[in-house]
């Protein structure tokens, strides 16, 4: 098995309850698994080992802002159209926005299938079919 691009991600979240369950329905769908979970937090795990933590912290200052210097998006994968489509429909009643929905499924041109979602709290999620 080859390593894994990406070791882990870690989110700040303002509202952790919130963020949590939009979150955990986003990954459900991807195949990552609930990992460990404690009073301001969670981690989910991915099959190829890649881990996601997600928590409130006091150190944190400010809103997030994809808009401004830092991470803009992450991107994941998922094998089908079908899976893709059905998570399009359900992502409105998880918290989720769509984003470029008039362009639905190919926002990133013709050749590139995907979803493009943002959080309650601004955070930007594209969901790609692979090839």
């Amino acid at each position: 098995m080859a390593a894994r691009a990406i070791h882990h991600l870690d989110l700040w979240v303002d509202d952790y309850a919130t963020a949590g369950d939009e979150w955990a329905w986003l990954l459900g769908h991807l195949d990552w698994e609930a990992d460990l979970s404690w009073e301001s937090g969670r981690s989910w795990a991915h099959p190829d080992g890649t881990y996601l933590f997600m928590e409130s912290s006091a150190d944190q200052t400010g809103e997030h802002d994809r808009m401004r210097a830092g991470v803009n998006h992450v991107a994941f994968t998922v094998e089908s159209r079908d899976l893709l489509d059905r998570m399009r429909a359900e992502s409105s009643g998880h918290g989720w926005r769509e984003l470029f929905a008039d362009h639905y499924p190919h926002a990133g041109g013709d050749e590139h299938t995907a979803l493009y979602l943002e959080s309650s709290e601004g955070f930007e999620v594209e969901i790609v079919v692979e090839p």
